[in-house]
């Protein structure tokens, strides 16, 4: 595989993510308890053999860039390894990403350095397994100039997706983007194939089609919404790659969490009797950094009155956690989380060094790093004095954002 340079897209704003990413880029947001979301890209790489890698930041990145220094600084640079960091940084003019073309547009120096053969684009945003060798070596064997990959989902995914348009050949023949109207799969009414933002070009096409997109004023510079249909209208080889599931489930798992709702799901998923996302097999590990934490513990409250188990159902619970005589079911705890005396968490995720007081009741919430729920707080049983002190969704989940000081 060295004959692949990879590009992961990490500079995103996120903001249907809002207020998760009021502090950090989407690919730096925690997930499941020890992740963050970029893990699964990064690790979906390393197993596949993958081992030039640069990751294009712009939107707030410390959090990312420290994440990344932490946990992905291991491949030896002798070898003609790496992992690295390009900052958006105006190589080519006066403006900064104006999307995703125009990211790897203002880094194509690194490609004429290191002149691979192919081109791997992949977002930085998306939870799934997948082993990109085997699209790679698809592409080749087809001589494409350009593979995308797809994967099948329910029509009425399409307003928050890119739909790729497929003839039976498996050419491209359109791009769609968040359309109410998708182009469905042959012969499958109820189904589209989405983009999953996973692009392998040949690298000459790659920088010939990136240039003459540099040029147009009418461009955004996007790789779906221009580089794709611009390719087609051409008549170069396009063609799809049908997602391969390296999760060892019945079903496929390929989630877009761009917005809470979806985010808050992909989570609960990880929480069910028989979670649909397998963080637990060592053929396919999933890397990431984890701060050296003591082991969580339940505590038993030995009040003679009120004395009480700390009680955990059907939840993630990360090192450093301290569930005194409380009850948490159906919920993701990470690092260093404290629960006191008689509080209750229900279907919620507490992220890094969160602390529910006595008696608090919290359900169908997201609580954000570093912040503190005093005593008898009540968070996600009513949802009008919610909105009066948080962010909640349309379906009601409760976001409390980084660091909030509630009184």
């Amino acid at each position: 595989m060295k004959n692949v340079l990879t590009f992961i897209m990490a500079g995103g704003k996120g903001e249907r993510l809002f207020p998760l990413t009021r502090d950090r880029t989407k690919p730096a947001v925690p997930f499941g308890g020890i992740y963050r979301i970029i893990d699964f890209t990064l690790s979906n790489c390393i197993n596949s053999g993958l081992r030039r890698i640069y990751v294009l930041t712009q939107y707030k990145s410390a959090s990312l860039e420290k994440h990344l220094r932490l946990g992905w600084n291991f491949l030896p640079s002798e070898l003609g390894q790496f992992i690295q960091l390009l900052h958006a940084q105006q190589r080519v003019g006066e403006t900064w990403y104006l999307g995703t073309a125009d990211s790897v547009y203002q880094n194509l120096y690194t490609i004429e350095l290191d002149k691979p053969l192919e081109a791997l684009i992949l977002a930085g945003d998306h939870v799934y397994k997948m082993n990109y060798y085997t699209m790679i070596d698809f592409h080749r064997q087809a001589d494409a100039d350009l593979t995308v990959g797809v994967v099948e989902l329910d029509k009425d995914k399409a307003p928050n997706l890119g739909v790729v348009e497929v003839d039976e050949d498996g050419s491209v023949t359109g791009f769609q983007e968040k359309t109410k109207n998708p182009k469905t799969i042959i012969n499958k009414p109820n189904k589209i194939y989405a983009s999953m933002g996973v692009y392998v070009f040949k690298h000459e096409v790659l920088e010939k089609e990136l240039h003459e997109d540099a040029k147009s004023r009418e461009s955004t510079h996007d790789f779906g919404k221009d580089i794709i249909p611009q390719m087609v209208k051409k008549g170069l080889k396009v063609i799809a790659f049908n997602f391969i599931d390296e999760n060892k489930k019945e079903a496929q798992y390929w989630r877009d969490i761009g917005t809470i709702d979806a985010y808050y799901e992909a989570n609960m998923d990880l929480v069910r009797a028989e979670p649909q996302f397998n963080l637990y097999d060592k053929d396919w590990p999933i890397k990431t950094f984890q701060e050296q934490c003591p082991p969580a513990r339940t505590v038993f409250d030995d009040d003679e009155v009120t004395g009480k188990v700390g009680l955990v159902l059907n939840s993630l619970i990360c090192d450093g956690c301290i569930i005194m005589g409380s009850r948490v079911q159906n919920s993701v705890l990470s690092p260093n989380v404290k629960i006191k005396r008689d509080a209750e968490v229900y279907e919620s995720i507490l992220m890094e060094g969160v602390n529910v007081g006595k008696k608090a009741r919290i359900k169908r919430a997201i609580i954000d790093k570093d912040v503190s729920i005093p005593d008898g707080m009540v968070i996600g049983y009513e949802p009008k004095e919610d909105k009066k002190k948080f962010f909640v969704t349309d379906t009601g989940i409760v976001v409390v954002a980084k660091g909030t000081e509630i009184k």
